[in-house]
């Protein structure tokens, strides 16, 4: 009975959230829609795939790391080990207090109540959890290896996607995405186009923790989420055509920053340098003037005189506005890094996500260890005023 009741609850929900009041046109309903013989309608059934080969896409991002770009960062001198691996000797007091703070951050109460404990001075411990933390930060080659993968796909993507547009109306004419909407069938290669951008999004959701944690951690589980919704809904919706102006719009830049990284990590600083400048034009360009120029604009004013307005549009109305309001974040990264390039003269840092490791791996390197603000070189200091003030 109480299996039954809870069936039903479930049906009318979703029915309701279902409704194709909310989702289509007024007069449409999902049965105007659905796939037949002759033309191929969005089958919502075809959501669930893009999971299934995200796990095939991971696979091959495993293979293409570590046998391609892993061999090409060794090939150019990065080093196949953690930097200062093997240093922090084994203590398990230090240890476990270190797995259970926040990045092995502790406070000068807590380093001097380690130091009585363990019969060390209060510089021995912020050295030990310096060399820890050290252990943990990913190598140049790990990241060369990330941006490697990130660069084959976005490539891959915008030139596929740039030959399934290329002769489609709607690339050349925008409101072409609204006439006869939501009567328009999908092609295989626009099919195709869809699931593996859907595809690649499941697979860096589920992989975002795994990758190097950069600054913008947060943001980009976020843009992740928002773009899978719109895939989801769009693909539902059958606004397949302004999706895919979305898409072709968003992988274009990315292609340049990650080949801008990875020139860094293997140090052709020239090279870096042009990628980095490139990759700044096109982002202001696509992400910062077409997509709120050309997408938004469409979406939010011609679209309405064209096709008689509906719940849904709002909604993605909405998740696309937040995508812009991404966009500007992002664009407030990479201009600090234009700006700390021009003061250092050096760019090429990951520009929507620089991390702390980037600034104090360089940092290291260069010998200024005092650069970074997260090196323990400026608490230690702090550490001694603080005793020598009690």
């Amino acid at each position: 009975m109480v299996l039954e009741l809870v069936s039903n609850s479930l049906s009318r929900i979703s029915q309701t959230f279902w409704s194709a009041d909310v989702w289509l046109p007024p007069n449409v309903t999902w049965d105007d829609i659905q796939p037949t013989e002759t033309i191929a309608y969005p089958n919502f059934a075809h959501v669930w795939y893009p999971i299934l080969f995200s796990f095939g896409l991971t696979l091959i991002r495993l293979l293409l790391e570590r046998y391609v770009f892993f061999k090409i960062g060794i090939l150019n001198g990065l080093r196949p080990v953690r930097p200062w691996k093997g240093q922090a000797p084994e203590n398990p007091t230090l240890e476990k207090i270190y797995s259970t703070s926040r990045k092995g951050k502790l406070s000068y109460k807590q380093i001097q109540g380690l130091a009585k404990q363990l019969d060390w001075t209060e510089r021995q411990v912020e050295r030990w959890i310096r060399m820890r933390r050290m252990q943990d930060r990913p190598s140049t080659l790990v990241k060369f290896m990330e941006c490697g993968w990130r660069f084959t796909y976005y490539l891959f993507a915008f030139c596929y996607g740039l030959w399934a547009l290329w002769d489609k109306p709607w690339f050349w004419d925008i409101n072409e995405c609204w006439y006869t909407f939501p009567h328009q069938a999908v092609t295989w290669d626009l099919w195709c186009y869809y699931m593996l951008s859907l595809s690649c999004y499941w697979s860096l959701l589920f992989t975002v923790f795994e990758d190097v944690k950069r600054k913008d951690f947060l943001e980009m589980a976020i843009h992740h989420i928002v773009t899978i919704t719109l895939l989801v809904l769009s693909w539902t919706c059958n606004l397949i055509r302004m999706g895919s102006l979305v898409l072709i719009l968003h992988d274009v830049a990315d292609i340049f920053l990650e080949s801008a990284k990875m020139t860094k990590y293997i140090r052709w600083q020239r090279t870096c340098d042009v990628l980095f400048v490139i990759f700044t034009i096109i982002w202001i360009v696509t992400r910062l003037g077409i997509y709120p120029l050309w997408i938004l604009r469409s979406t939010c004013f011609d679209a309405k005189l064209i096709v008689p307005m509906f719940p849904a549009y709002y909604i993605f109305n909405s998740l696309l506005l937040l995508l812009l309001v991404l966009h500007i974040i992002w664009t407030y990264f990479i201009l600090k890094v234009c700006y700390r390039a021009i003061q250092s003269g050096k760019t090429g840092t990951d520009a929507r996500s620089s991390s702390s490791e980037d600034f104090s791996e360089d940092n290291s390197k260069s010998g200024n260890s005092s650069a970074s603000p997260t090196t323990p070189s400026k608490r230690l200091p702090a550490a001694r005023e603080h005793k020598n003030s009690k």
